[in-house]
């Protein structure tokens, strides 16, 4: 339609990042016909500033307390809430979010293990390994082991 003419390339990209917004409103609009859904949940003003909160500073403490205070909800509305639109507790959201955040900086930064635990909000590298195992399946230290077995694999393969 707009191939060879100037301009046809922007104006093919742009129609498809008008599609992609529209859909997503759509989405939104109509919800996920009852499904968990954390896109639903971030879009939600209430439980949308919880999550917001959680990923401004995972560190923290949260309590479920402070987070239905960021979302202006009793705990027990909040709870149940966040419960039905993200498809899990909100602890449970934020140690999966601080265990993302973890697995990042492990394959990413130098820093130590301790290091991590304490930015990621673990007062302990001890609690934070326990953490990491239960919601990972194996410890950071195995995860930091295979990330560098794979690297050596792929530059075995590759002649580097």
């Amino acid at each position: 339609m707009y191939e060879g003419q100037p301009g046809g390339l922007l104006i093919a990209q742009h129609l498809a990042h008008m599609m992609l917004v529209q859909a997503l409103r759509v989405h939104l609009t109509e919800g996920a016909s009852g499904d968990a859904n954390w896109f639903v949940a971030l879009a939600d003003k209430q439980i949308g500033a919880a999550i917001n909160a959680m990923h401004t500073d995972p560190a923290f403490r949260w309590t479920l307390q402070e987070l239905a205070d960021r979302a202006g909800m009793s705990r027990s509305k909040f709870a149940l809430r966040f419960r039905e639109i993200a498809g899990e507790t909100p602890m449970e959201y934020l140690v999966r979010w601080r265990m993302l955040l973890a697995t990042d900086k492990l394959e990413n930064s130098g820093d130590s293990i301790a290091k991590i635990a304490i930015a990621v909000g673990y007062e302990s590298e001890s609690a934070f390994r326990t953490a990491f195992k239960r919601i990972m399946g194996y410890t950071p230290r195995q995860f930091c082991h295979g990330r560098e077995q794979i690297a050596q694999t792929a530059d075995l393969e590759t002649g580097r």
